[in-house]
């Protein structure tokens, strides 16, 4: 571990190998990434609010940008912000503290991921300097993305090198779980934070070397005259929808299970509750979920043409992965009963994601019923489901999280006044934005359509919406507002302010030096990170 000085040095951040600043500049990569990809949304909606162009002078124009928006924004909310802010950020700085350990296995390979992080963004944010901006959005569906005049090789290469960083810190965070947790730590002691990173990380290295080989091959084909997807020489675009999602749904689930393992442990230090459930929370929650997370990718396929036999086995396969995930959400709300809960800024946000998901959760059960899909399939009722249950989901779990451990981190508080003006604008802008989706959604309004002429009846909700999305940039705004102005001057906090049983704020300062502990730690075989019952 390298030594580190009391004054900021650049150079020591450039070259650091210290796992908590490498999960700082993953958060400020990622919070950077979510801003730009913020502002885009905004764009799309304030385009989308009337009929007709909106912000651009012609037709052409306005689809044009409107699909670089939906490029950059899709691709920059998932590979630079979601994915990067769970097991980047919250990962690499909290995983080590929780279990006990120094640091992680690999240190300089960490550094390297996070710099193949930082890399994949500098090349999608070329989006908008090269003359040629990508437009294929973040799946690069051919035969478009084959023939458009965008620059797909820049998708490509972006995919390569955050999917190359992601296995790298995979490979990382399994090692230092397995072989660096403190002595006496047995597996169902770990914090089910730690767990559902370890499962998110598994599920990243089975299946991110396919969505690496079905880029490539769209680069083959574009650029070096391959015909894996083109059908008139022989080629099938299905054949790439197909590996595309059999990454890509799984990828939900790397998103979704360290988002619900920060809850675990907010829940649980708010309500001052063990974990209701634990061992059928991880076993059958968050391994079931790996287990199934490969057999679900077809329902993104339902309409893309196929025997009727595998439309129905998927649909089965589809509705088992509420089992697991409806084990995970037993346990968390179960955490909540009988608990002595305070609802600080981060219980707010835990709060307001258990009725996201929620939400999310019940409105998939008609995507995944074959006859109901068939209807609502390529529909804003689609685009309204996902940002619940994933987008939106997922955001105010990295808020919360952030939030959380901002005492950790910095060793002050953030301003509760600002941080509670923050989260309702977020959480009212939310729903203003989407609920109006998911009505139009169900009456036929197509998704990614820059304009809808033949839609007039749907400009009002349109317009609606665009209101709550600039409800949320506001709160946004005022999020990250409150974590630099807190940061800098914000009130000193105490050692463990939320009074948590887990390693990282009984055993560490605020914030942790190099090394992480002051003495090395051992655990009983009794300790447990949620020991509340004994308080």
């Amino acid at each position: 571990m390298s030594a580190q000085s009391e004054k900021f040095k650049l150079s020591e951040w450039i070259f650091t190998t210290d796992h908590k600043r490498i999960g700082v500049l993953y958060l400020i990569g990622s919070i950077a990434a979510f801003g730009i990809a913020g502002i885009m949304a905004l764009l799309i909606r304030i385009e989308q609010s009337s009929l007709g162009p909106t912000l651009a002078d012609s037709a052409m124009d306005a689809g044009n940008q409107y699909n670089v928006w939906l490029y950059f924004h899709g691709a920059a909310m998932i590979l630079g912000f979601l994915i990067p802010g769970l097991t980047g950020f919250a990962a690499n700085y909290f995983l080590p503290l929780m279990i006990g350990a120094k640091d992680v296995a690999f240190p300089r390979i960490n550094a390297f991921s996070v710099w193949l992080f930082y890399t994949g963004i500098i090349v999608a944010l070329l989006t908008f300097i090269v003359p040629d901006a990508p437009d294929i959005m973040w799946t690069g569906y051919p035969p478009y993305s084959l023939v458009t005049s965008g620059n797909t090789a820049f998708y490509v290469f972006t995919v390569h090198l955050l999917g190359f960083s992601s296995i790298l810190g995979a490979v990382n965070f399994l090692v230092t779980v397995i072989y660096m947790r403190a002595p006496g730590m047995g597996w169902n002691q770990l914090n089910m934070f730690v767990w559902s990173t370890v499962t998110a990380f598994v599920i990243q290295l089975v299946f991110v070397p396919v969505l690496a080989a079905a880029v490539t091959m769209l680069l083959f084909d574009k650029y070096m005259g391959t015909h894996f997807f083109d059908p008139s020489a022989g080629g099938d675009v299905l054949l790439y929808q197909n590996l595309f999602w059999f990454y890509s749904h799984p990828a939900v689930y790397v998103i979704l299970l360290p988002a619900l393992g920060i809850l675990y442990e907010i829940v649980a230090t708010f309500s001052k509750n063990r974990i209701f459930n634990y061992k059928a929370g991880v076993y059958g929650g968050m391994w079931g979920t790996v287990l199934i997370s490969g057999e679900v990718w077809v329902h993104h396929l339902y309409v893309s043409g196929m025997p009727n036999w595998i439309r129905i086995g998927q649909m089965v396969s589809t509705l088992l992965i509420s089992i697991p995930v409806g084990l995970m959400a037993i346990s968390l709300f179960g955490t909540l009963y009988r608990g002595s809960i305070t609802f600080s800024i981060p219980m707010k946000y835990a709060v307001a994601c258990l009725f996201l998901f929620l939400v999310g959760g019940l409105t998939g059960i008609p995507l995944a019923i074959t006859a109901l899909d068939l209807h609502l399939s390529e529909t804003s009722f689609v685009h309204a489901h996902f940002h619940y249950i994933m987008g939106i989901f997922a955001t105010f779990s990295v808020f919360a999280g952030v939030y959380y451990w901002f005492p950790k981190m910095t060793g002050k508080m953030t301003d509760e006044k600002l941080g509670t003006i923050g989260f309702w604008l977020n959480f009212v802008g939310v729903n203003i934005t989407f609920i109006p989706l998911f009505i139009i959604g169900i009456d036929g309004m197509p998704r990614r359509y820059w304009d809808y002429e033949m839609y007039p009846q749907f400009e009002n909700w349109h317009f609606v919406a665009m209101l709550g999305a600039i409800m949320i940039g506001t709160g946004m705004a005022l999020t990250i507002f409150n974590w630099i102005k807190s940061a800098i001057n914000g009130e000193a906090s105490s050692a463990n302010p939320w009074r948590s049983a887990s390693l990282e704020w009984t055993h560490t300062v605020n914030p942790p030096g190099p090394g992480n502990f002051l003495e090395d730690v051992k655990v009983s075989e009794e300790w447990t990170p949620y020991d509340y019952a004994k308080r």
